[in-house]
């Protein structure tokens, strides 16, 4: 089920008939194993009747501002688990991935996986956009290298410590991190949220704006790491602004989350959790 859900998200830019059968073949499974429930099974097929509905209506300027606007109620009410009935599986419970690092747990989010389905809806360049600006390549290499240097400031700032982990779960993190975190959040921050702002206003301000709002979502784990989730959020729409293409920036948000679980106290350094 997880692995088919995970190949719906894989094909949706590339093809969007296999991408739904694959989707469709997820949702059957999920209802006979009982991770979808009524509710949420209704909710998604009140959002594949909307889906439909859209496509033969013409989209006029103000049809257009109601579908997104459903559209994004929806992926953020997803988002949030806020929408009953999604039984989400718990893969890791409190597991430590080393001496010094907090304990955790992780979840196969059915309602988190299905927001770039949602927002494609109402944006259909969701992946595919023009280019905001074009840099040279050794601009691309000092993004590439502000992922480590990131995680390096976080160590001095005293949020992380050195501590390199090969946890046994690395694959399920490697497919619950890529697939049912790191491209649902760039679909809503990046592919859709820095997108529409910067059609009115600078794309830097877009681009500022997108970026707090998602350190802002992370005001659970302290300020710290607010501060930090913005700084990400700069890398990952600077990706998205100079590639037009939101795997550029999911393939920047899963590298940092990766190299962050191997190398440093991960999700956070136990003193700084205290």
């Amino acid at each position: 089920m997880w692995i088919l859900l995970a190949l719906s998200l894989l094909l949706l830019q590339w093809n969007k008939r296999l991408s739904l059968v694959s989707l469709l073949l997820a949702v059957i499974f999920a209802i006979r194993s009982g991770v979808l429930a009524w509710p949420a099974w209704s909710f998604i097929l009140l959002l594949f009747l909307a889906a439909v509905y859209s496509r033969r209506i013409p989209r006029g300027r103000y049809r257009q501002v109601m579908i997104e606007g459903v559209m994004l109620i929806s992926a953020v009410a997803l988002m949030l688990h806020v929408i009953p009935g999604f039984n989400n599986l718990r893969v890791l419970h409190l597991v430590q991935p080393g001496p010094e690092s907090m304990a955790f747990s992780m979840y196969f989010n059915f309602d988190k996986a299905l927001v770039p389905f949602v927002l494609l809806v109402g944006l259909r360049t969701l992946f595919v956009s023009e280019p905001q600006y074009r840099p040279s390549v050794w601009l691309w290499g000092l993004l590439v290298l502000a992922v480590p240097a990131l995680l390096l400031i976080a160590v001095v700032a005293g949020g992380l410590k050195f501590e390199p982990h090969q946890p046994s779960w690395l694959l399920q993190f490697m497919l619950a991190n890529i697939f049912f975190v790191s491209l649902a959040e760039e679909a809503l921050f990046r592919g859709y949220l820095q997108q529409r702002l910067g059609k009115i206003m600078p794309p830097v301000a877009a681009l500022i704006i997108s970026a707090g709002l998602f350190g802002a979502v992370h005001y659970a784990g302290g300020t710290l790491l607010m501060i930090f989730a913005t700084l990400a959020g700069v890398i990952y729409g600077l990706a998205w602004m100079w590639s037009g293409r939101l795997w550029v920036a999911v393939l920047f948000h899963f590298g940092l989350n990766l190299c962050h679980l191997l190398f440093f106290t991960y999700p956070v350094m136990l003193k700084a959790a205290g």
